[in-house]
């Protein structure tokens, strides 16, 4: 080989390599059991960043008898193939059906992975969801994630699901049955819950987070405490939350409650005459147990706005 191809080959390699880097894959997150045939993988709390390649939401899957069953595959096409690595670790199954909590694309635009190698699984989520993503909430929280992550998740598609699925839906894959909870105006309007009787197993979608906050702006403070109140009726044993860890009813008890303390603390000072700023103080002294808890500076006002709103519109 003469100077100039071997140089040229160099280059083509160094070049592949940096492409390589750029678009990278995401870490590994191992899936945690949390019943017979149920698994999580726990992201790290924490908005999308460059540090954690804009992966921290709760994916899962159910492996059923016949398949395997995808609960929000993640943030990116990176996730989604995160999520097919830890699901080839366990099963050869195919992947039968993939349900989507919510229009909030840290949750659901892991779909390109799975349709890449799956492409006749069924996509499912709520109508709404299905609606708002085509009008143009896909297309923002692309940008909002290649943003946050500075590039990272850039080579994601949105694979906005087909099979709408609403409250009060049952369907069966693979001889496990799956029902809907589907909440109006809960955590962003477009969610469903997700309930596995035989597996003792609710899917919360953000409807409940154990350990963080996120954004309330489309949803609203009663549809989301009614969401808990569902959730806590239910004969779940198992609670997974789209963010933080699994654990059993007292998540979504805690979750409540802060919800319920903010807005009745914030309609009880509303009604004094008091603006939003002014009673950021007492409001924050009401909900110290939950100070610690990720994301809370950043989103305590935010919220108080959120339900001084709210309350206002009533």
């Amino acid at each position: 080989m003469t100077a100039l191809p071997r140089i040229a080959a160099l280059a083509a390699s160094i070049l592949l390599l940096v492409s390589t880097a750029f678009a990278g894959e995401l870490r590994d997150y191992a899936p945690t059991k949390v019943a017979p045939h149920t698994w999580v993988i726990h992201g790290p709390l924490g908005d999308p960043s460059v540090a954690n390649q804009g992966f921290m939401n709760n994916p899962a899957f159910i492996v059923t008898r016949d398949g395997v069953v995808v609960v929000d595959p993640g943030s990116s096409v990176q996730a989604g193939r995160m999520v097919l690595r830890q699901i080839r670790q366990l099963t050869g199954k195919p992947v039968t059906h993939v349900l989507n909590t919510h229009v909030h694309g840290d949750h659901w635009f892991g779909n390109e992975a799975i349709h890449a190698v799956f492409p006749q699984a069924k996509i499912m989520a709520h109508p709404e969801m299905i609606r708002a993503a085509h009008d143009g909430a896909a297309a923002r929280w692309l940008d909002i994630m290649d943003r946050l992550t500075e590039g990272f998740t850039r080579e994601t598609r949105a694979v906005i699901p087909t099979v709408p699925i609403s409250e009060s839906q049952k369907f069966t894959a693979g001889g496990i049955e799956f029902r809907i909870h589907a909440p109006e105006k809960a955590h962003s309007g477009t969610d469903i819950m997700i309930e596995i009787v035989s597996e003792g197993v609710l899917f919360l979608g953000d409807n409940v987070m154990n350990g963080r906050f996120g954004q309330m702006n489309d949803g609203t403070f009663r549809g989301n405490i009614a969401a808990c109140d569902r959730a806590l009726t239910s004969a779940a044993k198992v609670f997974v939350p789209g963010h933080g860890k699994t654990g059993g009813s007292q998540i979504a008890a805690a979750y409540l409650a802060y919800l319920a303390t903010l807005l009745e603390t914030v309609k009880r000072e509303l009604d004094a005459g008091k603006q939003d700023y002014e009673m950021k103080d007492t409001v924050k002294a009401r909900l110290a147990a939950y100070t610690g808890w990720e994301g809370f500076d950043l989103h305590f006002g935010r919220h108080i706005s959120v339900a001084v709103l709210e309350l206002e519109a009533m």
